[in-house]
């Protein structure tokens, strides 16, 4: 009896030093571990977050502009612990994609439940209207072009209890929100819509709405006042072309929580109500919070009021949602041993991804990237299709990767970049009398066309290991090695800058800035963040 209470203590200490490391492991840990949590959920550039609940699972989409795949699909159980478990589509069907489009692509996507379906709608600046369509959201989804036109932005289906869709969508540059009866299968426009909100008075810039139904209400949830200062609206009505009630129900007050809105109301088997949303964190992206909801006289009312003037403010922490059971600490894939058939579910190229760039099976266990051509502009990376990245998961972070370099020819380069309208790297290039290991610096500005120099060592080892360490304000200082133990500082602090509409990213490349193609390439051993 004394043996097997030995033992069994001895399993409770095992598990529970390896819940503490998974913890202490984490870059970003929302969840306490103690029934509470804090914000942000997601300190992660997940744009324009929309919500679901189908039975006992959540899941969420966000933007993904010029970034491929596009639209993660997230899952969680519990609103707090997030896992990527797909995305809507590999590419965009127009071969303007093919390069990078910056701040264009898909905006603010929704995401319904409808007769055993899950649907996806979201809108590019050029191409239109889209919806994407599956059974199961972790797997291959349908994309279909509802409507070909141009500057719509936003959009969100709902189904009426008798059948009838309708569909709700702003413009560029916000303040109008736009009403169209819908086909029962979601794919087809039926009429030229009507403006069913225009207030720009008391909600400039309103956009990014979506639609619900509760009560006998129909619901526009729909942020307002623009990304960094904004604050959350909410209209009602009985009819669904109005007119529609008004009122903020998030905004910053005196917290730390700027422009606090756009985002998803989704309730609980339990009767509590939640809203995720996003808060503008510039290099870091658009990171996602979540308040809790109370409803008072017809109007949900997001936080908690702190300041007493019948309007929420952002929380910083707060319990758990009140689900069916705890489930395990789960966040956002990040570090990439490369040793699966596939890329991790966190990585997006700049532009439509070509089969020519990479391969997972040519040096099993390694990730091997093809010295892809960028001929415009030296090199730059601003134009650069083939950069493979992912987004900043954290305040502060570590970001690792092994590479052994095998070039074709002169100037072509290998490393790991931290990208956005401006952007440096850390890389390995094939030089005239050998190689270089250096430091290099660019933006969007394009001024000369090609990015600078800070510093370079030259080196006769083609196998190195780069770093970068992401600090507070999104600084960051690169270092290389050839043991992986001891580390060489080099070049200059560079601060992070955000992307066109995204956050600042992180990741990998190998590329050739020469007029001719060759077969160099290099193989990475693995990328990990600490």
């Amino acid at each position: 009896m004394k043996s097997n209470t030995n033992r069994q203590i001895l399993v409770f200490l095992i598990l529970t030093i390896i819940f503490s490391l998974k913890i202490i492991g984490q870059v970003w840990q929302p969840d306490n571990g103690d029934g509470t949590y804090k914000n942000p959920i997601i300190y992660a550039d997940y744009s324009d977050p929309d919500v679901i609940r189908v039975n006992d699972d959540f899941y969420m989409v966000a933007s993904s502009f010029n970034c491929m795949p596009g639209i993660p699909i997230l899952h969680s159980n519990d609103l707090i612990n997030w896992k990527i478990i797909g995305h809507v589509y590999e590419n965009l069907p127009f071969e303007r994609y093919n390069k990078p489009q910056h701040g264009e692509g898909s905006w603010a996507p929704s995401i319904r439940y409808h007769n055993g379906k899950f649907y996806v709608y979201f809108c590019t600046p050029k191409e239109g209207l889209f919806m994407a369509s599956a059974s199961d959201p972790s797997k291959t989804w349908n994309l279909v072009q509802v409507a070909d036109v141009a500057n719509w932005e936003d959009p969100c289906p709902i189904w009426d209890e008798n059948g009838d869709a309708y569909l709700v969508h702003g413009k560029l540059c916000g303040c109008i929100l736009y009403l169209h009866k819908l086909s029962g299968d979601g794919k087809k426009i039926l009429d030229n819509g009507v403006v069913i909100f225009n207030d720009s008075k008391n909600q400039p810039t309103i956009e990014g709405p979506k639609f619900m139904k509760k009560d006998g209400y129909y619901y526009i949830i729909a942020p307002a006042g623009g990304v960094g200062a904004g604050w959350q609206t909410v209209l009602r009505s009985k009819y669904i072309y109005g007119p529609y009630q008004q009122k903020i129900v998030l905004h910053q007050g005196n917290t730390a929580i700027n422009g606090p809105h756009q985002g998803g109301l989704v309730d609980l088997p339990s009767g509590e109500w939640w809203f995720i949303h996003f808060q503008d964190k510039e290099a870091y992206g658009r990171i996602v919070h979540l308040q809790p909801v109370k409803w008072a006289d017809g109007w949900p009312l997001i936080g908690n009021d702190i300041n007493n003037d019948s309007i929420g403010e952002p929380v910083t922490a707060h319990k758990k949602p009140n689900v069916s059971q705890t489930y395990p600490i789960e966040n956002p894939q990040t570090s990439d041993e490369f040793n699966d058939d596939n890329l991790g579910l966190q990585w997006q190229w700049h532009a439509n991804p070509q089969k020519e760039w990479f391969s997972l099976n040519a040096n099993k266990g390694y990730l091997r990237l093809f010295a892809n051509q960028v001929m415009t502009a030296k090199g730059d990376a601003w134009y650069a299709p083939n950069l493979l990245l992912q987004k900043f998961p954290a305040p502060l972070f570590k970001g690792i990767t092994c590479l052994t370099f095998n070039p074709g020819s002169i100037n072509e380069k290998a490393g790991l970049i931290i990208m956005g309208e401006a952007y440096s790297y850390i890389c390995i290039t094939k030089i005239e009398n050998g190689l270089s290991i250096s430091q290099q610096t660019g933006d969007a500005d394009h001024c000369d066309g090609s990015p600078k120099d800070i510093d370079n060592v030259m080196t006769d080892k083609n196998l190195v290991y780069l770093k970068v360490s992401v600090d507070q304000e999104a600084k960051c200082s690169f270092y290389y090695s050839f043991d992986g133990k001891k580390y060489i500082s080099i070049g200059d602090v560079f601060t992070a800058k955000k992307g066109k509409w995204i956050g600042a990213k992180i990741g990998i490349f190998c590329i050739n800035p020469n007029v001719e193609k060759d077969n160099g390439y290099a193989d990475f051993n693995w990328f990990r963040i600490e």
